[in-house]
């Protein structure tokens, strides 16, 4: 509307098609008018217009209008009209277009031309203090994911790509900042990621933490099967496929037309809702028909409920949990799925050797931190730090001995212990498996799971068993379940070791020989006399041998008397063990020390 503009020139074309409207209007009014009179103009005050001219007035407006409203404008008008809208809009198209062609190829040319630069750190510190002072505003996402992706290729190749004078640390800190603020995730956390995963995983394990996982359910088989199970909820509107070639009774679910914790096939107990991650700890512990097994933190019940269809209701099945009100749902869904040979129990694991022992398998579940199922729980993003990851480490530590000390080592189909958690932590997981390696008679076993990578062998300056090879590790962003970490112990003795106190430089043999002369002494004091029992192993010294013990005559005080003489021999046996002797020569400074000794006791031994 209005003057029509060329699109090419930008020039004004002469009078538009309102003006002629206007024009025309103003002729026909001036007809109207009495001779001498020109468009009337605002009213003056002391004037008062005629009663004639206000009615003439009053019609020529109202006819004007009609005019314009219904004859004034023709069809040929009016296609006009549309015709010029349409050419403007089709010119402000064009511009628009042009000018997104003209961004699209500059944004190009800075892809190309130019390459991440790193901010410098005056820059860096300026930011923050404005970010503690100014009000907080939303950060610009679309700048700080350039950003990443910049930062990641200099990482990569960062022997050409980085600039001179900047360290790796530097953009290290950078990206963690970045991805901190671009994925909401806690300092520390972050830092914990980037230790366990190389830069290109971490990315892709933070995206996968942003996408739910899929819905997977459990086929009861204490009363259907799956085919059955699966053609039944396909008949109710349910789309789903198989959940792998690993496990034969699982199910994905893609969509549903009706809940699917409220079909009648789930209120009958024909399915559980359970996490694809969760089967995998009971299928590496693979019970047996009519053995005993110990779930020790059980709730909600899916694990225990998956081990009795596998031991088709037989044998016994303690299901234990310390919180009680988790246990109503336990004892919920083992009455909805038929489980009959569980028996369910709320006590402390860490007492429970006291309470009952002999299991011929054991499986725990151990708390943690979460960080395997941020996808379900983004609060784990910023609530945890160091103080929480090693409280949960050290109660792991507490159950993980617990759980060992309550298998039977001497049974006939057992005797295992499977510890899993849904965490990454490195001390909640490798660390607190070396540790039971070392305080208890176990060993690590294959878990019997195809898939999923390896335990880590080293981590940091940390140094763990080379047995960890056979523990597996699952991560979101590789097997699409949640984070889980499943480790298998064969307990081979029900003996506890005790901490060694003797010679800490001593040889294998040694050890060997002490534990099978003298057991007792790893509990007693005296170990000189169990040093002097062994002979010395180490060529060219012998150990300074005991002296004769005389009868003594005297009475029952002198006998009293002999308990403080171990604790002399314990001193000049140090002293020897710092002088090596030459062999066949005993030390005259010893024997000289020894001497007084016995002749105090026979003096007292007289004067009484």
């Amino acid at each position: 509307m209005g003057r029509k503009l060329d699109p090419t020139k930008k020039e004004k074309r002469g009078p538009g098609r309102k003006a002629r409207k206007q024009r025309g209007a103003e002729v026909e009014l001036a007809r109207f008018l009495p001779p001498g009179k020109s468009r009337p103009g605002p009213h003056r005050p002391g004037l008062v217009p005629p009663p004639v001219a206000c009615v003439m007035l009053l019609l020529c407006k109202t006819s004007l209008l009609f005019f314009v409203l219904r004859g004034g404008l023709s069809e040929d008008d009016s296609e006009e009209e549309e015709e010029e809208e349409e050419e403007e809009e089709e010119a402000s198209r064009q511009k628009k277009g042009q000018k997104e062609e003209d961004s699209t190829d500059l944004q190009l040319n800075l892809d190309i031309d130019e390459q991440f630069k790193l901010p410098c750190a005056c820059f860096l510190a300026v930011c923050d203090s404005l970010m503690a002072v100014l009000p907080a505003e939303p950060p610009d996402l679309h700048v700080i994911h350039q950003r990443i992706k910049g930062n990641m290729e200099v990482l990569q190749d960062f022997g050409v790509k980085r600039e001179e004078g900047r360290t790796r640390q530097e953009y290290l800190a950078v990206l963690r900042q970045d991805m901190a603020a671009y994925y909401s995730y806690s300092d520390f956390l972050l830092t914990k990621l980037m230790d366990i995963f190389p830069l290109p995983e971490l990315i892709n394990f933070l995206e996968a933490n942003e996408v739910p996982r899929p819905v997977t359910i459990r086929t009861n088989t204490l009363k259907t099967r799956r085919r059955d199970l699966a053609q039944a909820l396909i008949n109710r509107g349910v789309n789903l496929d198989p959940l792998g070639k690993w496990s034969k009774t699982g199910l994905v679910i893609y969509d549903s037309s009706v809940p699917i914790g409220a079909t009648p096939e789930y209120l009958a107990g024909h399915y559980m809702l359970q996490g694809a991650s969760s089967l995998l700890p009971v299928m590496a512990l693979a019970p047996q028909e009519n053995e005993r097994i110990l779930d020790m933190c059980c709730a909600p019940g899916g694990k225990t409920s998956y081990i009795a269809q596998l031991m088709k209701n037989t044998g016994m099945i303690l299901a234990n949990d310390s919180n009680a009100e988790r246990l109503r749902s336990v004892v919920g869904n083992l009455h909805r799925l038929g489980v009959t040979n569980a028996v369910v129990s709320n006590c402390d694991g860490r007492q429970f050797p006291k309470v009952l022992g002999g299991f011929d398998r054991v499986l725990l579940d151990a708390p943690c931190s979460g960080t395997g199922v941020i996808s379900k729980d983004p609060a784990v993003k910023t609530n945890k730090d160091e103080k929480d990851i090693l409280r949960c480490a050290h109660l792991q530590k507490e159950l993980l001995l617990s759980a060992i000390d309550s298998v039977n080592a001497a049974s006939e189909t057992g005797g295992y212990i499977v510890y899993c958690t849904c965490s990454i932590m490195v001390e909640e997981n490798e660390w607190v498996v070396d540790y039971a390696l070392k305080k208890r008679n176990v060993r690590l076993v294959a878990t019997g799971l195809d898939f999923g990578k390896e335990g880590f062998t080293r981590f940091k300056d940390r140094r763990f068993h080379p047995s960890l090879k056979t523990a597996r590790r699952f991560y979101p962003h590789t097997h699409n379940m949640d984070g889980f970490f499943i480790a298998k112990f064969k307990k081979f003795s029900n003996a506890i070791p005790q901490p060694q106190k003797g010679n800490l430089a001593a040889s294998p043999a040694e050890v060997v020989q002490i534990l099978l002369t003298a057991p007792f002494s790893l509990l007693s004091d005296e170990e000189p006399a169990v040093e002097a029992a062994a002979p010395s192993t180490v060529p060219g010294t012998v150990m300074e041998p005991p002296p004769k013990k005389k009868k003594l005559e005297g009475s029952k005080v002198v006998k009293e008397q002999k308990p403080p003489q171990p604790a002399l021999k314990k001193k000049h046996s140090l002293q020897a063990q710092k002088r090596p002797l030459k062999a066949g020569r005993p030390s005259p400074k010893v024997m000289h020390s020894q001497v007084p000794a016995r002749k105090k006791h026979k003096v007292k031994t007289n004067g009484q």
